[in-house]
C-alpha cells in the first residue's frame, strides 16, 4: 500500500488534533511481530475518557496507523 510521507508529529496532529487540552503521553512499544520496525502508543486524556492510539513505522520510514505487512518466506 502506498503511503504519504508524514512526520510522526504530523500524523498525531492529524488523528488527535494539535490543540490538545492536556499533553499527549508517548510510549515506545517493545518487540512484537507487528512492531519489528517501530511502534509507539500515544495516550491522550479527553473529557470522554482516555484515548490510546498506536502508530507503526514502516520500512520506508513513514509512520502509519496500520502495521507493516509481514514478509512471508
Amino acid at each position: 500500500m502506498q503511503t504519504a510521507k508524514i512526520s510522526l508529529r504530523g500524523l498525531i496532529d492529524k488523528w488527535l488534533g494539535s490543540n490538545l487540552a492536556a499533553p499527549a503521553r508517548i510510549t515506545r512499544v517493545r518487540s512484537s511481530r507487528a512492531c519489528r520496525s517501530g511502534c509507539i502508543r500515544v495516550d491522550v486524556a479527553r473529557p470522554s475518557g482516555q484515548l490510546s492510539m498506536f502508530f507503526f513505522r514502516h520500512a520506508d520510514g513513514c509512520w502509519c496507523v496500520f502495521p507493516p505487512a509481514l514478509k512471508v518466506g
